[in-house]
């Protein structure tokens, strides 16, 4: 049984993008847990729909990150830094220029 679970060869992700992603993710999320007021709108506001894609972001950062590969390919797409990076960079939007 385990060698039919040791046959699957993946890549692995490229080092220096992991790293990105992970130091992408790293000051988000600390920012969303020890001062979420940081990510409020002109009107003292949250945007729950913006938070909630910004959440999917980070969580695609610290996911891609760590090198982590998931099977199915939704979560594999939805997890991507191709959808991550855009996700954590509205993210830094948020909490720098609003």
């Amino acid at each position: 049984m385990t060698e039919i679970a040791m046959t699957t060869e993946e890549k692995k992700p490229y080092k220096f993008a992991m790293a990105i992603s992970f130091l992408m993710a790293l000051p988000l999320a600390g920012v969303l847990l020890l001062h979420p007021g940081a990510m409020l709108d002109a009107n003292g506001h949250y945007n729950h729909s913006a938070l909630m894609m910004v959440m999917i972001g980070i969580s695609g950062g610290f996911i891609h990150g760590v090198g982590f590969l998931p099977k199915f390919w939704v979560w594999k797409w939805l997890f991507s830094p191709y959808v991550a990076w855009p996700l954590m960079l509205w993210g830094y939007y948020t909490w720098f220029l609003t």
